[in-house]
């Protein structure tokens, strides 16, 4: 079996071998097409990971800010949550500075974005409807 045939049937395998091609400089061997298409998802899936954790942050600190009823009940585990988020954003990166740009280019629509659904949400009322400045969000220190 070639390694172009694994990729369907084990993909352990396939990343195994595919990776021993590499090492060798066997190009004949590689599995281009499955390739590029791997590393292409291995950095879409990045981009998604960093923009669900940055949605998520957003609406914790909306909900610390915003949401007086809940907030005696659910303060400490939203600002663990708050706590969480951003490490798991810092984490993404330093994997991948690179991805700085991608959050910086795109918070204010995602920030926008959860602004927009938390509006349509009669539970509580946004105080403020400008988004949160991305230095801000990310400061260890704030919670709304």
């Amino acid at each position: 079996m070639n390694i172009k045939q694994l990729h369907d049937r084990d993909f352990n395998l396939w990343t195994e071998e595919t990776r021993k091609a590499l090492e060798n400089k066997d190009v004949n061997a590689i599995d281009w097409e499955n390739l590029i298409e791997e590393l292409a998802d291995m950095g879409a899936s990045q981009k998604r990971a960093l923009r669900s954790y940055y949605y998520r942050l957003v609406e914790h600190i909306l909900k610390l800010r915003d949401w007086n009823e809940e907030i005696e009940r659910n303060e400490i585990k939203w600002r663990v949550e708050v706590t969480n988020f951003r490490t798991s954003i810092q984490d993404i990166l330093d994997d991948s500075p690179s991805l700085k740009n991608y959050l910086e280019d795109n918070h204010l629509d995602w920030c926008n974005k959860v602004i927009k659904n938390y509006q349509k949400n009669p539970q509580f009322t946004l105080k403020n409807t400008d988004p949160i400045e991305l230095d801000l969000m990310m400061n260890e220190d704030f919670y709304g």
